[in-house]
This record gives structure tokens, C-alpha cells and sequence, in this order.
């Protein structure tokens, strides 16, 4: 690990071993601190060991220093790691085979013992060893009862402190179990997006999808405060940064990417920049190209150990590359929305996946798809009710200040622990990218809020520019 220029490696090491698999404590001692510097985002050089090991006390002797210079000798290639892995994993099997025979060894010269239930115990353990998961634990239904009764007070009492800490008295204030996905109703039902959650999103071309992922990590950065990682496959950097402007702003995104802003819109979007700064969104300075499951999987392992991320967005998977000849689009779909989900658990996050819809509004291998996952929503345009391919009820908002018909819909299609067969109508303010649910759908979401007041005239810098940004009607009278 000190000589790889990959993280992959890392990652594969980090992933793989712990400090419990090494015997000697001083080994213990550089493997820990070479995963805090990785963590750190620090590569984990010869030369950074030698430092901060000084500087915490690791590195104490002249002894110290040449089992460092011993460790640093042995070069090991990448692509011979995982052998190695294999062997201190071993090793590590020995040891606690070794220990497992010295306890029994000891049980066995006791005559009270009764042979037949040590036996029993012994085989249980020896088993453990061999599979490796000695860390693992059987739940008695005694372990389920007292687990669920902590449960069910906990979410008790967190409810009452929602209504007490509640801004609007005669508002019912549900506290979340998870990351908010950004839509009060949908909070309401699924109560989050929890660890170990796996969400597909479906929409057609241009119908929403990143504008949808990106007002779900500014309900989870910005307005929640945790950390999320936003897997980017198409847009580079200024792309990126042109689509959470309007969302942060409230300002027409045509406009800012001219530059045809006046004075005051100009502020605006500089002002919404700043919760954005502090915000812990993560994401890669380039879009990811030649993706496969395997380096997905690499990505957000790396980004969960470094910064601890609640949830990842892939955006989006059909630019996954096919890793067998022949395969479908909705065969690699499936075969990432299952890598995912058990990486979700594993890892206990969330992983929100991006899908592309087919022009009839389906999407192939549905079924398998919804099998694997724990959310599955569809993005769907309201016009498709006005031409006859879908037969739901347009809704109106009833109680709140901007009487806007919903453009789009959130079907649910699949939802593990709450309803589907769902619609939840949404305005889509194309021009600014923002995505708000419709007051008055049987929801509590708050109203939209109110339009800006008209611009005085701005005699400044921009002050002749402001017009340039207005979309031209080309067509001929």
C-alpha cells in the first residue's frame, strides 16, 4: 500500500483487511495509521508514515524506523495484492484457529464439562472461523422484543420533540429515519432514504432526472447537512455548476449560462453559491467515463471512507459499459441495481440509480429491477394524460398561493415499508431546473414561493445585457 499509485488497491486493502489481522502491535500501529491518512485523503507514502508517525508517537525508536524501511523493501505489485490479501487473511485464520485450540484444550482437561454441548460449541466456532464471519451474531427473539421496544420509544419520543420543536404548531411534523429526499409528502411516507435503501429513478430524455438528483442533494447537503456522493457520468465541471446555479438561485438558467444578468441576479446566484460551500457535496472533478459495476462499487467505497457519505447518486447507469458481448441495456441494468443494493447494506448507505425510460414511458426488465430494489419511482410528464397514455387524475393545488396545475408526476412504482401505485404531482420549472411538489395534493409541503418583485432599472455594469439571455422565436410568420 505504500508503494501503489492506485486506490483501487487501497480501497481493495481497506476493504479487505483489518488491524485485528495483523499479530504484531507495531504492524497494527502503521496499518491504522495509514488508513487515517488515506481517509484523510492523504496517500499513505513511506515518507508520510515516517512523519506522522513521528509526530503521534508510532515512530518512537531507531528500531521504529528500520521495521518501517524493513516493511517499505518488500515491493508489492498491484496486481499481485489480492494474493496477498489472501495470505494475511490466512495467517490471520491460524492465529485464531490456534487460540480456538488452546481454549478447548484447556475446556476439555475440566471433567464437568459435558462433552456432547462442548462439542456443539466447538463446531459452531470452528465453523466461524473457516467462513470468516465470527463477527457475526444469532438474534433470538428475545434480541428482536428488546430491540423493538427500544425502537418503538425511540420513535416516540423523537416524535414529540418534532411537534414541540415545530415552527407551525398545527402542522404534524414526522421525524425522518433517513437522509429527506427532498418532497414533504414523499418524507412523510417513506420517512427518508435509510442505510442500506436502494431507489431507482426512470425518466425519458430531458424530462428531469438530474434536475431531480441534484434537488435531492440540496435537500440532503444544503438544507440537511450530510454528506453525499454525487457519481457524475456526462457533465463536466461547468456543466455542473450551471445546473445548481438556477436551482440555488431561483434565477433562469439560459441566463446564467450567457451571462446576461443584471446587477441584483447576479448577487443572487453568487448568494446561492455559498450554502453550496459548505455544503459536504462530493463529486469527481471529471465525468466518469469507461464506467463498469466494479469501479462503481470503488468510487463509493472510497468517498464512504473519506468523508462518511449517507447516500450516493448515480447519474446515470446508462452509461454503464457492458462487461459481457450481447447483453441488454436492461440485463446490465439489472446487474448493477443488484451489485448496489448489496452494497448498500454492506456499507449502510443509501444509492439513488438514474435510469433512462423508453419512449413508451416502460422500462425493460421492470419487473427483475423492482425486485432487487427498495424504492422504484417513474418521472412522467403530465402532458402524457392529455394524449391517452396514462390514465391519472390531474390535480390541482387547492389551499396554496401559486395556483399552478402539476406539469409532472412521481409515480411509485415500487415502495418497500409504504404504498405504491402512487402519484405524487410535482411543478417542473424547466427554465430554472427546480423541482417543487404542488401545494394542495393532500400534502402539508410548504406553498412555492412567491415570484420575485419586478427589477428596477439597473444602471450598472450589466445593466444593457439583461435581454440577451431571452430565448429568440426563430419560426417564420
Amino acid at each position: 500500500m505504500l508503494h501503489s499509485d492506485s486506490d483501487t488497491t487501497r480501497i481493495q486493502i481497506l476493504d479487505a483487511v483489518s488491524d485485528k489481522d495483523f499479530a504484531h502491535p507495531f504492524t497494527r500501529d502503521i496499518f491504522l495509521l495509514s488508513q487515517s491518512l488515506f481517509i484523510q485523503g492523504i496517500r499513505p507514502t513511506t515518507v508520510e508514515i515516517f512523519k506522522e508517525g513521528m509526530k503521534y508517537g508510532y515512530i518512537k525508536s531507531q528500531k521504529d524506523r528500520e521495521q518501517i524501511a524493513h516493511i517499505a523493501e518488500h515491493y508489492i505489485d498491484d496486481e499481485n495484492i489480492s494474493y496477498w490479501i489472501g495470505k494475511v487473511k490466512d495467517a490471520s485464520k491460524g492465529r485464531s484457529l490456534q487460540r480456538f485450540l488452546k481454549v478447548y484444550a484447556n475446556r476439555l482437561s475440566n471433567d464437568q464439562n459435558d462433552i456432547s454441548e462442548l462439542i456443539r460449541q466447538a463446531s459452531g466456532e470452528l465453523f466461524s472461523i473457516a467462513q470468516n464471519i465470527e463477527n457475526e451474531k444469532v438474534l433470538t427473539g428475545k434480541d428482536l422484543a428488546e430491540y423493538g421496544e427500544q425502537r418503538i420509544k425511540s420513535r416516540v419520543e423523537a416524535y414529540r420533540k418534532a411537534q414541540e420543536d415545530a415552527k407551525f404548531p398545527d402542522e404534524a411534523v414526522i421525524p425522518l429515519e433517513g437522509v429527506p429526499t427532498g418532497f414533504a409528502t414523499l418524507d412523510k411516507m417513506s420517512l427518508g432514504y435509510k442505510a442500506g435503501d436502494l431507489i431507482v429513478l426512470g425518466a425519458q430524455t430531458g424530462h428531469g432526472k438530474t434536475a431531480f438528483a441534484i434537488a435531492t442533494s440540496k435537500a440532503v447537503c444544503v438544507e440537511a447537512g450530510e454528506s453525499l456522493y454525487y457519481l457524475n457520468t456526462e457533465m463536466s465541471k461547468e456543466q455542473l455548476v450551471d445546473r445548481w446555479a438556477p436551482i440555488m438561485a431561483g434565477e433562469p438558467m439560459q441566463q446564467i449560462r450567457t451571462g446576461s444578468l443584471t446587477n441584483q441576479q447576479m448577487e443572487r446566484v453568487l448568494e446561492g453559491f455559498r450554502p453550496l460551500s459548505e455544503a459536504k457535496f462530493y463529486t469527481d472533478d471529471k465525468p466518469l467515463t469507461r464506467l463498469t459495476p466494479q469501479r462503481t462499487e470503488i468510487k463509493i467505497r472510497k468517498y464512504q471512507m473519506q468523508f462518511g457519505i449517507k447516500i450516493a447518486i448515480i447519474d446515470y447507469v446508462g452509461r454503464m459499459q457492458k462487461l459481457q458481448k450481447g447483453l441488454e441495456e436492461w440485463q446490465v441494468l439489472e446487474q448493477i441495481v443488484k451489485s448496489m443494493k448489496e452494497l448498500a447494506q454492506e456499507l449502510g448507505i443509501a444509492i439513488m440509480v438514474l435510469a433512462q425510460l423508453n419512449p413508451d414511458g416502460s422500462l425493460q426488465g421492470a419487473k427483475r429491477i423492482k425486485n432487487e430494489c427498495d424504492m422504484m419511482f417513474t418521472l412522467e410528464p403530465a402532458s402524457l394524460e392529455e394524449e391517452g397514455k396514462k390514465k391519472r387524475k390531474s390535480r390541482k393545488p387547492v389551499n396554496g398561493t401559486v395556483q399552478r396545475e402539476a406539469n409532472y408526476y412521481l409515480h411509485i412504482e415500487k415502495a418497500r415499508d409504504f404504498a405504491s401505485n402512487r402519484d405524487i404531482p410535482l411543478f417542473f420549472d424547466t427554465a430554472k431546473q427546480q423541482i417543487r411538489e404542488v401545494k394542495g395534493s393532500g400534502n402539508d409541503a410548504p406553498p412555492l414561493p412567491p415570484e420575485p418583485p419586478p427589477e428596477k432599472k439597473d444602471e450598472g455594469l450589466f445593466s444593457n445585457w439583461h435581454e440577451l439571455g431571452k430565448e429568440i422565436d426563430y419560426r417564420e410568420e
